[in-house]
């Protein structure tokens, strides 16, 4: 498309590039002397009215406009509003007096039906849908007989696309996170946009946005008429409630604090009207994060009402049985939905026929598409419109339903947790529960959604209740609802962040860190009933947040400091924080710090297992490397409960650290299925992390890579960057065995693109032995002695304490091929003789091949041969095809670079098969070019039989296809283990058979 058939609007459109592109093609079409007609379909909020009038605006200098607005009365009504022409202004605005007496749909109709005159014609109605059945007939029948000739163009806006069947049709979706995040900016301050300033999505030129989206300053979005649920949980401590009222987003540059930015993203669901009204609602400290976000967010009653207009028209037991729906789904997680059997027995003890509950449910015709089933599911077409339900249902209605629920929740009894029916003092923190009658925690959540104001005994009852063997969500869900119920704003805050902690485990960042905006910052002196727990909950949920999604250093601090606070009363939690805390160090690198946090952890002495783990990983990182081991090794087999995550993924590392990659593997596997079993879902990429690199040093690399990717799939639905650049890491790792080396270079950005910002060294370390190796994979060992060299040095580029020894025996190896031996000659052999010293103390079966295969590559020759002969003997014992091939390799090029041609076929032909076996293509395709080297035939030659290249040898083809891609003779010497003159004589003979003279013509023919 042409950029002369793309509207242009005055108006600043977020996201809607393509919908825009769409409406300058009609009008393109238009101008050209055709016709048409599109429906622009969207709930309310998305936009719709936007795009008509920037398509309006578009063509008012072409040509007679005439904007048709429904009145908004909800219902279908004959008219439907005002039809008036719009002709060229200077600036648009609210449609003038209409000269054209065009006042009805049938009077547009009869408009459409005449012959164009005056230029073409476009006609814009908007809220179609809300026409009489007859009018929108009508003018659907008209509009699709437009076409060529006609020079008349229709758009129509509606709620959905069933108003006008038949015509074609453009859905708005929500907006992308990227659209609505540039919409927060640009109300906020954040993204000056230069020059004027254009309205923003759903709004008009001139207008201000809150008034243009139709904020209004009444209830909080979700909150009930009546006896005033928002008024009893109304601002939480320290909001002015005028104050929000009064803030101006945008004038002033408000920044935005990334917990709050996330919430209005979430809350909005996209619909940029509501983030309009939500964010214009809302005080600079609050913003900014200085203040608690009120609940629920206020802003979203314009939003909520217009899809409340649609309720209204429906029969009273499909408004009925949609409150019932929208009920179901307060004791559930979110986006869970409601269960269709609790539905259904609802229906029926509230007196819906059952005919009419099969069809609703099964069908969704009876709500007209309002429902939706999946399996044993029931969840609304769009959440804002369970939102209005509740929003605009008497509470009286509301109060029932949530009671009629409770009712039925309690009779099935699942689920149950036993229940205090005394009454505490209003302040008084939740009680321990005595034995009593057995409510299931949903049933006690949808009491408390019943409750006209706090109810201390209920919100100790849920608290209790929520302690249970219950998924993390629904805990979540039930301790943020018994923090409304809380009067004192100490334990609200630290019932808030009991639920975010929950949340955090349930694989819901997004929604943890919204509870802890929602909890406030709170002060070191808090006191009263929670205060304790809420000085150092709070900090801890942001703690292990951190550890996932930010810099390893904060959560680090974070942690230390929780775990300070936490100590006294919830030691449990201290001990966590404190592991965070050694792991968030271990990640970056930072040895000094992984032992503090593990010297703290030994003051208060941990169950026996996790103290040899701890007394374990200190005694090796300070040097005892023997009395470490021996601890260690008490900790591969985990005592007490046999299938904890955290204990098998500590068996795991351990065994990692000593070496045992067999062991690691074991415990790998054990720790994922226990995952998969009993969770948290938050664990889930960290086991698949842990397994994935056990079998990456275990030689096992497709296992690796499958459960790496399965590992980065979880972390990015359950919001943990830093874990997704460890995996990355992993697979960058694996695709450096298997290729290809696009695949490598792509996952070891990936990797380092987090590490870097978050200061994960692990990850980052991991990353650049993988390129190195996939360099060394290539024939690239300059490159690769490059990358590799810091990571291996003791300068400020040296690699992770715990990976750097991995990657010596690829450096050594770039560099001798490199022909950087004499010029580093110091460095290579102090490189080796650390590693010999790490190889002593570790049971890594493939060390000491590794260590006998470095020093044949550094040994003068009358010893390499013997070096090799002593590798390729502990390669025997220890297994693993591909270091096994790799030696081979090796051994097989010194041999030819020494005329051993004959000799060299035999290493060259295992170190072939081995890699085929592992799955290496980049590395079998460097074998095998380096036995036709030694003058064996190995597969076809990629080339043409009869191509311009066919009269040269292997050994040629090598060569030119290297000079082709720029390489000099000494680096063609250097890649294929020749001497330069070898090189030159060789490609002398390649111009004289191609019939070329230069390396520019040498390029073009193999290009060509």
């Amino acid at each position: 498309m042409t950029p002369s058939t793309t509207v242009r609007s005055p108006l600043r459109l977020y996201g809607r590039d393509d919908e825009l592109a769409c409406l300058g093609s009609l009008l393109e079409l238009l101008r050209q002397g055709g016709g048409g007609a599109l429906v622009v379909a969207a709930p309310p909020g998305l936009g719709r009215t936007a795009l008509l009038r920037a398509a309006a605006d578009a063509h008012r200098d072409r040509g007679p406009v005439l904007y048709a607005t429904a009145a908004s009365t909800g219902r279908a009504v004959p008219g439907g509003g005002p039809v008036v022409p719009l002709g060229p202004s200077p600036a648009f605005g609210p449609p003038p007096a209409a000269p054209y007496p065009v006042t009805t749909p049938e009077a547009l109709v009869r408009r459409l039906r005449e012959p164009g005159a005056g230029g073409p014609l476009l006609v814009c109605a908007d809220d179609a849908h809300t026409w009489d059945p007859a009018s929108r007939s009508a003018l659907a029948l008209t509009a699709g007989r437009l076409g060529p000739g006609s020079r008349t163009a229709v758009l129509l806006s509606a709620a959905d696309g069933t108003a006008f069947p038949g015509l074609p049709t453009l859905h708005l979706a929500p907006l992308d996170e990227a659209a609505a995040s540039a919409l927060l900016d640009r109300l906020t301050g954040g993204t000056p946009l230069g020059g004027s300033r254009g309205a923003d999505l759903g709004s008009v030129s001139g207008a201000d946005p809150g008034e243009a989206c139709g904020t209004v300053r009444s209830a909080g979005l979700g909150a009930a008429p009546g006896p005033a649920p928002e008024a009893a949980f109304g601002t939480p401590s320290g909001a002015d409630p005028g104050a929000a009222s009064a803030a101006a987003p945008g004038a002033d540059g408000i920044g935005i604090d990334p917990v709050v930015r996330a919430e209005l993203l979430r809350e909005a669901a996209g619909n940029p009207r509501l983030l309009t009204g939500l964010t214009g609602r809302l005080t600079p400290g609050q913003l900014a994060g200085r203040t608690a976000l009120p609940f629920p967010l206020p802003g979203g009653e314009a939003v909520l009402a217009a899809h409340a207009e649609r309720l209204a028209g429906l029969p009273d037991r499909t408004r009925a049985l949609l409150l019932l729906a929208a009920a179901a789904q307060e004791h559930e997680p979110d986006g869970a939905g409601a269960d269709a059997l609790l539905l259904l027995r609802a229906g029926a003890r509230a007196g819906l026929p059952r005919d009419f509950l099969d069809r609703a449910l099964l069908g969704a015709t009876a709500t007209e598409g309002l429902l939706q089933r999946a399996g044993s599911r029931v969840h609304f077409a769009h959440p804002l419109v369970a939102r209005a339900v509740l929003h605009h249902a008497p509470w009286p209605h509301r109060r029932a339903a949530h009671a009629l629920l409770a009712t039925l929740l309690a009779e099935t009894g699942d689920r149950a947790s036993p229940c205090t029916p005394s009454t505490p003092s209003p302040d008084a923190p939740a009680a321990v529960p005595r034995p009593g009658p057995a409510v299931p925690l949903a049933a006690l959540v949808q009491r408390a959604c019943a409750a006209p104001g706090p109810d201390a005994a209920l919100a100790a009852r849920i608290e209790a209740a929520a302690g249970g063997p219950l998924p993390h969500a629904e805990r979540s869900a039930a301790l943020a609802r018994a923090a409304l119920l809380s009067a004192g704003p100490t334990l609200r805050a630290a019932r808030l962040a009991a639920a975010a902690e929950q949340a955090g485990l349930a694989g819901d960042p997004s929604r943890a860190r919204a509870l802890l905006a929602r909890a406030g910052p709170r002060t070191a002196g808090a006191t009263g009933p929670g205060g304790e727990s809420a000085q150092g909950l709070a900090p801890y949920v942001h703690g292990m947040l951190a550890l996932r999604s930010g810099p390893a250093a904060d959560a680090r601090e974070a942690l230390l400091a929780a775990a300070a606070l936490l100590g006294p009363h919830d030691p449990r939690r201290a001990l966590d924080a404190l592991l965070g805390a050694a792991e968030a160090a271990w990640a970056a690198g930072d040895a000094l710090g992984y032992l503090d946090a593990m010297n703290r952890l030994g003051r208060t002495p941990p169950e026996a297992g996790l103290e040899q783990y701890r007394a374990g990983m200190c005694a090796v990182l300070e040097g005892r490397t023997a009395e470490g081991h021996a601890l260690l090794r008490h900790c591969l087999d985990p005592a007490g409960d046999p299938g904890a995550p955290a204990a098998l993924l500590r068996a795991g590392a351990a065994a990692l650290v000593l070496g045992d990659v067999a062991t690691a593997c074991r415990a790998g596997a054990r720790a994922l299925a226990a995952v998969r079993t009993r969770g948290p879902d938050a664990l889930l990429p960290q086991a698949l992390e842990h397994l994935a690199y056990a079998e990456l040093r275990a030689g096992r690399h497709s296992g690796a890579r499958a459960h790496a990717l399965e590992g980065l799939h979880a972390a990015r639905r359950t919001g943990q960057p830093n874990s997704s650049a460890h995996l990355h890491a992993v697979l960058a790792l694996a695709a450096s065995v298997e290729g290809p080396a696009e695949a490598c270079a792509a996952h070891a950005d990936a990797a380092l693109a987090g590490a870097g910002p978050h200061g994960l060294a692990q990850a980052a370390t991991l990353a650049t032995w993988a390129r190195g190796r996939a360099d060394l994979a290539s024939g690239r060992p300059g490159e690769a002695a490059a990358r590799l060299a810091p990571l291996v040095g003791t300068g400020p580029g040296r690699g992770h304490f715990a990976a750097r020894m991995l990657a010596v025996p690829c450096w050594v190896e770039a560099a001798v091929l490199g022909g950087r031996q004499h010029e580093e000659s110091r460095e290579l052999h102090a490189a080796v003789d650390e590693f010999a010293s790490w190889a002593a103390r570790t049971a890594d079966p493939g060390a000491p091949a590794q260590l006998a295969r470095c020093r044949a590559l550094l040994a003068p020759a009358d010893e390499a041969d013997a070096r090799y002969a002593e590798a390729l003997a502990h390669h025997g014992r220890a297994g693993g095809d591909f270091e096994r091939a790799r030696t081979h390799l090796l051994y097989g090029q010194w041999l030819r670079r020494r005329r051993r041609t004959r000799e060299a076929r035999g290493p060259l032909r295992d170190a072939l098969v081995a890699f085929q076996r592992s799955s290496a293509r980049a590395w079998a395709d460097r074998a095998a070019g380096e036995l036709r080297a030694a003058g064996e035939p190995v597969g076809a030659p990629r080339k043409a039989a009869d191509g311009p290249t066919a009269a040269l040898t292997p050994q040629q083809l090598r060569i030119a296809r290297c000079v082709a891609e720029g390489a000099t003779n000494r680096e063609v010497a250097l890649r294929l283990s020749l001497s330069p003159r070898t090189v030159d004589h060789h490609l002398r003979n390649v111009f004289a058979a191609l019939g070329i003279r230069s390396r520019t013509e040498l390029a073009r023919l193999l290009a060509g």
